[in-house]
């Protein structure tokens, strides 16, 4: 939480697989009677971490209505906490990079198709279809010994996963899929940070745009660890070194003893894809008749689609949300975001470094490119969106950017 004079605002990491607005609707609107910020002034996002509790339901389709009823308070209890301990802080600002952890997991194939996650040292394969984001964003709070108190960073990766799983089975990015619970690479990158600096503060990894990143390198043969748990913290040493040596190249001279703070918010009415009748009835029975039997069988998975978005209303609202941290922006997006999209917020900002939050406040599941409906595969084919869905975020969050950018 920050606060000046002037403004205050709060920045909310969850370690759950998603958010849904109205989740966090209920979450702000009970911190801002606790701690008098405004509900517009509070940004809630997810990690999307799998081995954890959702808002609906999780990988394993855990019942979830529950967990749902008890989280707001508990979010808001957390923004109360941290303005009870409030101090006295200056603010820097930097950039790292970390290029070995980020792969696009949507590759294209001889055949001409574009695919996910094909499989370790497929023959098949020509190349990546698309980029990878490898910032490591950060901001660092520190009190007038120039000691930490906190630190926001920011990296756009899909989660790590463990290597082994009691069920044995495997989820869409070949992670084992069981009911461990964890934090995964972001709660460790919390720990080595600290380790790294031989102090204790607090340390969050805000994940960014990566709706078609993980950290799976199928270029090379499938790796063997020792234990379950290891790749999280080889991934959040890798992150967390990356993150320190950033850090550590600010000058001093540069901290920002009284950042402006501003926030503004768009909520507009998302509209999820449309089918027809008969669309709809050939998906009921292909659906019936068989189930999607991996990420690869487009048409099952399309037909599972068809029928879900089918079940739900046309329309449903949502929000893009932005703050300015002195010459930070951060900016979050309700779902999981294409790194393309993210890429493309960074480059038109107008101010000197932007951090984005996926999953931020709300999720409509996968945002592709334009470029990606065209393509393919497992994204697009599960997804709510439309191919004009990417666009329209972009455009709202650098309006929203340089709506902040022009606030004194």
């Amino acid at each position: 939480m920050l606060e000046t004079a002037e403004a205050s605002l709060a920045v909310v990491v969850c370690d759950l697989i998603d958010l849904k607005l109205a989740c966090t609707d209920q979450a702000k609107a009970i911190a801002q009677d606790l701690t008098r910020i405004p509900a517009d002034h509070i940004l809630i996002s997810a990690t999307h971490t799998h081995f954890g509790p959702s808002v609906e339901h999780g990988v394993n389709l855990v019942d979830g209505s529950d967990y749902a009823g008890w989280l707001p308070r508990r979010i808001a209890d957390s923004v109360k906490m941290a303005q009870n301990r409030l101090r006295p802080a200056r603010v820097v600002h930097a950039s790292g990079q970390c290029t070995e952890e980020v792969h696009n997991r949507r590759y294209r194939m001889k055949d001409g198709s574009v695919v996910t996650n094909p499989g370790f040292l497929n023959p098949d394969i020509v190349g990546p279809a698309g980029p990878t984001d490898p910032e490591i964003g950060l901001l660092a709070f520190l009190d007038d010994e120039s000691e930490p108190i906190a630190v926001l960073a920011n990296y756009p990766l899909h989660y790590v996963g463990g290597c082994s799983g009691a069920s044995g089975s495997a989820d869409a990015d070949g992670a084992a899929v069981d009911l461990s619970i964890t934090a995964d690479y972001f709660g460790a990158f919390d720990q080595a940070l600290q380790r790294m600096a031989a102090r204790e503060f607090v340390a969050v990894m805000m994940n960014g745009c990566c709706g078609d990143i993980n950290n799976i390198d199928i270029s090379r043969p499938q790796p063997e660890y020792p234990h379950p748990w290891y790749q999280i913290e080889r991934v959040a040493n890798v992150v967390a070194a990356a993150t320190y040596k950033a850090w550590q190249g600010v000058r001093l001279g540069s901290c920002d003893d009284a950042p402006t703070l501003g926030a503004a918010t768009r909520r507009f009415a998302f509209r999820r894809r449309a089918f027809s009748s008969s669309e709809i009835t050939a998906a009921r029975e292909l659906a019936r008749r068989s189930p999607p039997r991996n990420l690869v069988d487009q048409e099952g998975l399309h037909a599972q689609t068809v029928v879900r978005l089918s079940e739900q209303p046309p329309e449903q609202e949502t929000m893009v949300q932005a703050f300015r941290i002195g010459e930070v922006g951060l900016v979050g997006l309700p779902g999981e975001i294409f790194v393309e999209i993210g890429l493309e917020i960074k480059r038109r900002s107008p101010l000197g470094r932007t951090l984005i939050a996926e999953l931020a406040n709300d999720s409509l599941g996968y945002v592709p490119t334009s470029a990606a409906f065209e393509q393919g595969s497992y994204e697009v084919v599960t997804t709510a969106a439309s191919p004009q869905t990417a666009p329209s975020l972009v455009d709202y969050a650098i309006a929203l950017l340089y709506e902040v950018a022009n606030q004194q």
